[in-house]
């Protein structure tokens, strides 16, 4: 592949992605707000430009003659990306469909018109009369920033000062709390159509921050409900305009049925697409969404049927006063990865999103009942190693 592509984001969020660019011999262009962004030395080219820059943006892609636009597990750049995809008539979703789905609200009366059973919440600056729990959340964040679970009105005025710190906005999203198991559903779309790769099912912390500390794959849904959420996914990409994209949809699943959180166009976090999919399912979703963005057919070959699962590390409060890892962690522990972010000396944050995570570890196994007692064995060793 000769061709080049625009990169929206260089963090380590994005580290994978990069990577799997190149591997398919594209020239990687990179661009991020941070002069300091982790990856910037992984791409061919790194410009340091503000998000809002559309003009600085679109004369980067005329330079270096792009084929197609970018990014995974943030929301931040979508509305920029479609822009300038627009500009350029490169495969990627409208500027509506983009901003439509980057604000909370306007997805929720998107998916009212449609029939699509979600969540439902209103705008609000102040707190006012609510028929408790709701989740308080900022309209226009991802990574649990700012999402609060509030049992009465007393925590709900405490919580709306600290959502109102994570959003731009005047107004944040009072949102019904649905009781449930949650999910997070892998698509790609394309052709005007909708392929479902690949269920997640979430394990979060408590309440009031349900901050996600790990996932599983496949999901245990059943047949039935599956059945019902490709259904659901179609919609939703009508309802939004998804095509030529990815999506990574949440949802919960309890007594009363499913019901859709949100939606976003694009890969999903947490190592779901960058490690899970192709674990369990032997899809590289990434790089089939990247031939989707430079124009070309993606192929959707499922070779593997196992299990995979990551792990965010929480030991609770503590300060770290000793480190005692073997020489290559992955290979004593048979891990797919493991990355631990703190030194000695270093607090141990309590988890209220997910920047405040500190350490991860996949492992993968042909059932997930294997993968979660393997972790478990990890996880005994781990601590005798990290003394807190």
């Amino acid at each position: 592949m000769n061709k080049s592509i625009l990169i929206f984001g260089v963090a380590k969020l994005q580290r994978s992605l990069i990577e799997q660019a190149k591997k398919l011999g594209l020239f990687t262009i990179g661009i991020d707000p941070d002069s300091n962004a982790e990856c910037n030395g992984l791409v061919d080219v790194f410009k340091v430009i503000s998000g809002d820059d559309y003009t600085g943006t679109l004369e980067i892609a005329k330079k270096y003659n792009i084929s197609g636009v970018i990014t995974s597990a943030t929301d931040k750049p979508l509305v920029m990306m479609a822009r300038i995809a627009e500009a350029l008539n490169l495969p990627f979703i409208s500027v509506k469909s983009a901003a439509i789905s980057t604000d909370k609200y306007l997805m929720k009366n998107a998916f009212r018109e449609k029939g699509i059973p979600f969540a439902k919440g209103k705008l609000v600056k102040e707190i006012e009369k609510f028929n408790y729990p709701i989740i308080l959340k900022p309209v226009d964040n991802s990574g649990s920033r700012g999402v609060i679970y509030c049992e009465n009105k007393v925590a709900a005025e405490k919580g709306l000062k600290e959502t109102k710190s994570f959003t731009k906005q005047e107004s944040i999203l009072v949102e019904e709390y649905i009781e449930g198991n949650e999910y997070s559903i892998e698509s790609l779309h394309f052709g005007g159509k909708s392929f479902v790769i690949q269920y997640t099912e979430k394990i979060t912390t408590s309440i009031p921050y349900n901050v996600e500390l790990g996932h599983n794959q496949p999901a245990n849904i059943s047949e039935e409900y599956k059945e019902q959420i490709e259904l659901i996914i179609l919609k939703i990409a009508k309802s939004l305009g998804f095509n030529n994209c990815a999506s990574h949809t949440e949802l919960k699943i309890g007594k009363k049925g499913i019901f859709v959180i949100e939606s976003s166009p694009r890969l999903g976090g947490d190592f779901i697409t960058s490690h899970l999919v192709k674990l369990s399912t032997g899809i590289n979703i990434e790089q089939e969404l990247i031939k989707i963005a430079i124009g070309e057919a993606p192929v959707l070959k499922e070779s593997l049927n196992k299990s995979a699962i990551v792990r965010f590390l929480n030991f609770g409060d503590g300060v770290v006063n000793q480190l005692n890892f073997p020489d290559e962690p992955k290979k004593k522990w048979k891990l797919e990865h493991f990355s631990f972010h703190l030194k000695v000396g270093d607090k141990i944050p309590e988890i209220k999103n997910s920047l405040d995570r500190y350490g991860e570890v996949i492992l993968s196994s042909d059932i997930i009942s294997n993968a979660i007692k393997n972790y478990n064995i990890f996880l005994i060793d781990l601590k005798n190693r990290i003394k807190i």
